[in-house]
């Protein structure tokens, strides 16, 4: 009879021991769901070292629940396992899934059961609004003549719900901003980039919260360019000077080998810098900062998008694009800003050394590397030809000169096209600002009053 008792008692003490081990489940959903569409994905983290026995997910709206999915695994109540991973649960959330779902607030409810004798129930919501209606988009009429490597202006006009529009050429896109004059359309000012094949198709796009997206191609002719490409010579008397000037402690491109130095800050610290300078991009101003066609000076050595090989003792080490114009003929003289804007950089960029970086507006940003002195600061108004500081070699420069560049919406682009003041009138101001274009013209093609002197002076300064 003790026998027995002792053995209820021990079935009884133990029923209990794997109530008091078992576990909750901690359910995480990551990343944060804020909008439903159409078809959202969901994924939910699920952890609990015993493991979890069924997995429910469904979304409510007011007072009814919509079921989105369900997994069942066979129960282990009383040989529950130990140590189990956490596992990752992704489903879709929205129209697709639940029918009835309407536009407005909803809440998405995941629940697990433990998988061990207690079997507690857990669970994690997301208050979630819910976007069904799509976004729609028609570009302008316009014809768009493309240098590969340049930029061009479209026009568009988003509808149905959207939250961001712009243009979008392969990988690249860039946003749009409201047409002055004409508040339900909107511009995009956008690059051919020199990296992209000659068979890609430019599209604007209106994209809404849920990340449904509408687009639409327009006309356009590109002019297919082809870059440089040169041998570049580096020895070990350059890469010592470089390495030592951009990381004279190491601690960005650690180690004895210099030559291994140089090739880290030349790619990686490149790619890093070239980031910087297109996150750049979100300080801008939604307005024309720029007057006229850009200034440009100095004696063109590289030119943009060339590609080098750099050689060492013969042998190809490294293969890098010069994003830019290096200008030389700078010893000792002062940069001047090449047309009026805000300054949003003013301060050491790795490989362009000391660097000043110009907003013109609508994310269009002019780069000047390689400065000695800088003698502007960030949020500083700047007008055209006045000096930013002193031509210098500090960075990636193996001699005295200015790397000068520009970019869209972050895509660095070939300045050339801004050194043209027909070109920034016929591809720009035109679709930009009609009426500004149209200003420019008159006062260009203002007649000459021959009968008065003085009329005559004042033509001959304009011109």
């Amino acid at each position: 009879m003790k026998a027995l008792i002792a053995i209820v008692l021990l079935v009884v003490l133990s029923v209990i021991a794997l109530f008091v081990m078992s576990s909750n489940t901690v359910l995480t959903i990551n990343p944060e769901v804020k909008i439903v569409g159409v078809t959202t994905p969901v994924t939910v983290k699920i952890s609990n070292p015993h493991g979890v026995r069924r997995i429910g997910a469904y979304i409510e709206q007011g007072s009814a629940r919509f079921p989105l999915t369900e997994v069942k695994t066979p129960a282990h109540r009383f040989l529950w396992r130990r140590h189990q991973a956490s596992q990752t649960l992704t489903f879709n959330a929205g129209k697709t899934k639940a029918p009835n779902l309407k536009e407005g607030d909803a809440r998405i409810v995941v629940e697990a059961d433990a998988d061990d004798l207690a079997g507690h129930t857990d669970s994690t919501s997301a208050l979630v609004k819910v976007i069904l209606a799509p976004p729609r988009v028609a570009p302008d009429d316009a014809q768009h003549y493309i240098n590969q490597g340049g930029m061009e202006l479209a026009v568009l006009t988003p509808g149905g719900s959207w939250s961001e529009s712009g243009v979008k050429v392969g990988k690249y896109t860039f946003r749009s901003f409201p047409l002055p004059g004409r508040p339900e359309q909107r511009f995009a000012m956008f690059a051919y980039p020199w990296d992209l094949a000659e068979n890609v198709t430019p599209m604007v796009f209106a994209r809404n919260l849920a990340g449904t997206e509408a687009t639409a191609p327009f006309w356009f002719k590109l002019f297919p360019k082809k870059f440089r490409t040169r041998d570049f010579p580096i020895d070990d008397a350059l890469i010592a000077k470089l390495v030592n000037q951009i990381d004279p402690a190491g601690t960005l491109a650690p180690g004895p080998d210099m030559l291994s130095r140089f090739l880290k800050i030349n790619g990686e610290m490149r790619r890093s810098n070239n980031q910087q300078l297109a996150d750049l991009r979100w300080k801008t101003e939604e307005k024309i900062l720029w007057d006229g066609p850009f200034l440009h000076w100095g004696k063109e050595e590289s030119m943009f998008a060339d590609a080098r090989n750099y050689m060492y003792h013969g042998k190809q080490v490294d293969h890098q694009v010069h994003l830019g114009f290096d200008l030389s003929d700078t010893a000792n003289a002062p940069v001047h800003v090449a047309n009026d804007g805000r300054v949003v950089w003013g301060a050491d960029l790795g490989i362009y050394g000391n660097c000043v970086v110009v907003d013109h507006g609508y994310a269009l940003q002019s780069i000047y590397g390689h400065m000695n002195r800088i003698d502007v600061k960030v949020g500083e108004l700047v007008k055209k030809n006045q000096s930013l500081g002193v031509a210098g070699a500090t960075g990636m420069a193996g001699g005295v000169h200015v790397h000068f560049s520009m970019q869209i919406d972050g895509v660095q682009v070939n300045p050339r096209e801004w050194w043209d003041e027909h070109w920034i009138h016929d591809r720009i101001l035109s679709k930009l600002d009609p009426a500004l274009a149209q200003a420019k013209s008159e006062a260009k093609a203002e007649p000459v009053v021959t009968s008065q002197p003085r009329a005559k002076g004042r033509a001959r300064r304009r011109k």
